[in-house]
């Protein structure tokens, strides 16, 4: 084990988020837990193929590698029982993953024991363990299915959508209630006023902290924003990220042209959006988290 960092990023991550599971959750549907729990014990030994957010964890486990600190821990939290859950260590071993701790709760939810963990971000494949973890005020997404993966290597590059995401959602629900012509005038009149932080915000200052340390290598962590926002709606948002005293690296304003090309050009390993349509799309492209929190999630 690397040296401990009081001010290290954890990461709680589901074994669905993790590795190809698919199949051995088609069991569990159709046959019921028993069958489940006989195919995982008779498969231990066969290694699961990586998931969507495998790529995105081996990245992030790198700057442990690089920096000689551990800066990041990433937690394996699973709805297995620790019988079942063998396979899962196993392949972990077998990939060479630097995870440690784990919480399996035996068919329970598992959200329960992010908080415990002290965990600055949660992905899962289970929508209503998200929304727990939403509600607990710990930055959570969904990952969805996708055959996309991010490129190996280089720097861990983290794209995120601004309103509901990194910024309350205020401003969204303007949008929503009155149309683009009352959003923006709105938008132009606080331009002065930070926005209220979002299930993000901390996530992101985090990923600064992380940034900024001495013992990260410039340029290993890359953050984005890509916001549906366009001018004069920008001012707000740059205002907003330096009253926080958080960098970010790029910040693309599209003005509502679609996200998923721009994502591929930033080359992100993970985004994170609120809105279900522009996941859905950004997933064509990159490995993607959907945050539902907001007004764009309240039906």
């Amino acid at each position: 084990m690397l040296e401990n960092n009081d001010e290290k990023l954890v990461v709680a991550i589901s074994s669905r988020a993790l590795f190809d599971l698919e199949e051995s959750h088609n069991v569990f549907i159709d046959q019921g837990v028993e069958a489940y729990c006989r195919y995982q014990i008779q498969q231990e030994n066969s290694t699961l193929e990586p998931g969507v957010a495998f790529p995105l964890v081996q990245k992030l486990l790198s700057l442990n590698e690089l920096s000689g600190q551990q800066q990041v821990e990433v937690v394996l939290i699973s709805r297995n029982s620790a019988d079942t859950g063998l396979r899962v260590f196993n392949s972990i071993n077998d990939h060479g993953l630097d995870i440690t701790r784990a919480a399996f709760s035996g068919g329970e939810s598992p959200f329960r024991y992010i908080a415990p963990f002290s965990a600055d971000l949660f992905l899962s494949a289970d929508p209503l363990d998200v929304r727990r973890a939403l509600d607990d005020d710990i930055a959570a997404a969904t990952i969805l299915p996708s055959r996309v993966t991010s490129v190996p290597g280089g720097p861990l590059r983290i794209a995120f959508d601004g309103d509901a995401v990194l910024f309350a959602d205020d401003s969204e629900r303007v949008y929503q209630e009155q149309g683009l012509e009352a959003f923006v005038a709105s938008e132009k009149a606080a331009a002065m006023t930070p926005l209220p932080g979002g299930p993000f915000r901390k996530f992101l200052a985090a990923l600064h902290r992380l940034q900024t340390s001495h013992t990260t290598e410039p340029g290993r962590i890359r953050t984005a924003l890509l916001t549906a926002r366009s001018a004069p709606a920008h001012e707000r948002v740059i205002r907003t990220l330096r009253a926080w005293n958080i960098r970010i690296d790029e910040a693309v304003f599209l003005g509502g042209l679609d996200k998923g090309s721009f994502l591929a050009t930033f080359g992100a390993d993970i985004f994170f959006d609120d809105q279900k349509d522009h996941c859905e799309s950004a997933r064509q492209h990159v490995p993607t988290g959907h945050v539902p929190h907001g007004v764009a999630n309240s039906e």
